[in-house]
Parts: C-alpha cells; structure tokens; sequence
C-alpha cells in the first residue's frame, strides 16, 4: 500500500500569500482519496490539502489512472469511458474495485464513494456500479452531480472539435451539471427512455400505449435538457467573449432541431413538437436502429472569435488553447455563481503550450482556488506554480510526494 499524508489545518495557499485568509473555506477540494484494486493501484490512500496537484511521473506510471479514478466521482463513465470491468487491478480481475474519496465543499465536508457491484453467480443482471454518499447507497451515479463539479481535458480530447458531436456534447454536458446537478438525472433518464424505446421498435413495434409513454418521457425530459444546454451555452458564451487572457476568446453557440424549436415557440409547444416527431419516426427508427430526432443529437458550435471561423477549421495547438479558454471561462463563471470552482483534471496540458501560457495557467488556476489535478512528465514544467501545489511523484502503483 502507498500511502501520503498531506492534510493541515491551514490551506498552504494561504499561508504562503496566495490567497486571502478564510479563502479555503470556500473550496471544492478532494482531502483524502482511497482506490482499491483499481487499475494499477491495489490499494491506495492520498491525504491532500486544498492547492492543486502536479502528478510527475514516466508514461505509463500511472497517472492518468489517478485523474480517472477522481473522473468516477462524477456522473458518468469517466475520462476514458471505459467499461466497469476494465477498471480492476490485473492481479485480480476477478474481483471489483472501488474509488472512495473525502471532499471538502462550501458547505461542509462530505464522503463520497462508487465501485463494480459484480452479479451473483447464475444471476441476470450485468455488472453495475455502485455510489455511496455518507455511508448511504443512493440509485445512481448522477446523485454525484449534487456533491462534485468536475471538467477535465486530456490528450484524446486533442480533435474534440473536429470529431464527432457526441463527445462535444458529453464535454457540454459535464459542464452543465456543475451549474444544474439536476442536469445528470434528466440525461439519464432520457436515455433510458430512448434505449427502452428503440428496443421496443426493433423487436416489432411493442405496444403502442408503451411507445407513447416512453416518448412523453423523452419529449419532456428532452426539452428540459436542451433548455438547461441552452442557458449554461448563453452565459458561457458572454463569459468567454469577455475574458482577457492569453488563450483565445470563443464564441459558442447550440445547434439542433430542438434548440430551433425553443428559440421559435414555448418549451411546452417544443415538448408537443418532440413527441409528435417521435410518434412519426417509430417505423423509420426501429428500421435505422436509432432515433433520429432529439437533444442526443445537439452539437456545441465552437468559433475562434479573433479569427471569426469555426473552431474546426483552426490549428491543431489553436483548438488546445480554445478547449483551454473554455474550461477556464466554466470556473469562473461556476465561481461566481456556486461559491467554488470546479475540479479540474488536465492530463498533459502544459506540455503543448508555452512558458508565457504555462504561467497565465497556473496564475488562472491559483486565482480561482481551484483544485486542479495536473499532470507531466517533467516537473520543470510546473515550477511556475512552486509552493501553490502539491508535488507527487508516481510511478508504478506507488505515489510519493515532496518532489518538486
């Protein structure tokens, strides 16, 4: 077992100067973080304070499995969407794992947990994922969108706006449920409605009542979805336009066919919109096995404002700095609105920029108080930030920290 042990009764930010007295109060920050069997850690405890982390170690040491591991405390399946059971230690792969993790909120501190429930032998059901919130199961992972506002930017994200909108609109909505927890639970019940409709449709049609039912679910829960997109995009898109920073000013904008209902007519008309298009399209979607109409095919529209073209016609290092503008524009903003900046997960970002940009980063981040989780290969990359974060060395299942 690697253990660390970090924790103190003043947040370090503080009593070096860089933030006021009283400022660690009001961050949302990760205290202690406990992995069992998880990827390349059988066990692991950290104890952090509030500052960011820099993770220093060779490819492949694990650290990307640390930000994954932080990643599963949010709804969804974390920065690497991947499968339940491709999370367990090698040695064990029989067994589940579990991600477990003390936080530090506004308004008190809260434990918080989630892990691989595996089905009993000769049962039904698939594996699940289990979430405990203080020590009581809660029925889904979207409960955690109330407890922990999270983004996070990684390597793979690198052609997020030139690939396909899907991965926009998880980015979008991961987004969203730091300013609407709320947001998670509509979401996934959209998609169950959706699943459960498409199976229906492909197995002869079902029962019409059926249909119809599952269809007001998606209308309703559709609608609602796209109107909560809609104000989080709307005040984004202000905040970005006026941040004055070295990362380039983006314009953003939603597009879809329920996004043009809403700025034509009531939410109520584009629900009776939605479901009338989901009744007409039962055939042609059973026959396509997919639904064709609906908030699951909305895209974020991203332009590189100075240059006035879409954000997919640019540079590749010009989109880094854009998703960068706007995972920065997201904090302040949800800053200023719920009290705390979100949790930030950068994998290798600081690799790709500057030293002018590296230190604006690491200005921006100690500003906010945000908690971010950084990591490199070369801890010289983040002198910039010296005694404003924590230094931990990892390296094949181990952490050590104290190395800067």
């Amino acid at each position: 077992m690697s253990e660390i042990t970090a924790d103190r009764t003043q947040d370090p930010a503080v009593e070096h100067g860089l933030a006021p007295p009283g400022a660690a109060s009001d961050r949302l920050a990760v205290r202690r973080l406990t992995l069992t069997n998880f990827r390349s850690y059988p066990t692991l405890r950290l104890g952090l304070d509030r500052r960011p982390l820099v993770l220093v170690g060779a490819n492949g040491a694990g650290k990307t499995n640390l930000l994954e591991a932080v990643s599963l405390l949010a709804p969804g399946r974390g920065l690497r969407r991947a499968r339940l059971s491709e999370l367990v230690h090698h040695d064990r792969p029989d067994d589940g794992w579990a991600v477990a993790a003390t936080v530090d909120l506004p308004g008190g501190r809260t434990d918080i947990g989630t892990g691989m429930v595996k089905p009993e032998p000769g049962a039904d059901r698939a594996e699940r994922r289990a979430v405990r919130i203080d020590g009581a199961t809660v029925r889904g992972p979207s409960a955690l969108a109330e407890i922990v506002a999270m983004t996070w930017l990684t390597p793979e994200m690198d052609r997020l706006l030139v690939d396909a909108a899907s991965a926009r609109r998880r980015f979008l909505d991961r987004i969203v449920y730091g300013f609407d927890p709320a947001h998670a639970g509509r979401v996934a019940a959209y998609e169950t409605a959706m699943r459960q409709r498409l199976r229906l449709l492909r197995g002869g049609g079902g029962d019409p009542a059926w249909l119809a039912a599952l269809e007001t679910t998606m209308a309703e829960k559709g609608v609602a979805i796209s109107v909560a997109r809609r104000q989080v995009v709307d005040r984004l898109d202000r905040a970005c336009a006026a941040a004055e920073t070295p990362f380039p000013q983006a314009g953003l904008r939603l597009l879809g066919a329920v996004e043009e209902w809403l700025a034509e007519t009531p939410a109520l008309a584009a629900e009776d919109r939605l479901r009338t298009a989901l009744a007409a399209n039962r055939a042609a979607d059973g026959e396509a096995g997919r639904t064709s109409t609906g908030p699951h095919r909305s895209d974020l529209g991203v332009r590189y404002l100075a240059k006035d073209r879409p954000a997919e016609t640019v540079s590749t290092g010009e989109q880094k700095a854009l998703l960068i503008a706007i995972v920065l524009a997201t904090a302040r903003l949800q800053a200023a609105e719920r009290g705390a900046a979100p949790l930030l997960l950068m994998d290798e970002v600081v690799a790709h920029l500057d030293k002018s940009r590296r230190n604006a980063l690491f200005a921006e981040l100690q500003a906010l108080g945000a908690q971010a989780w950084l990591t490199g290969t070369d801890a010289s990359l983040f002198a910039g930030l010296g005694d404003a974060a924590q230094f931990l060395r990892v390296d094949d299942g181990t952490v050590i920290g104290g190395e800067k």
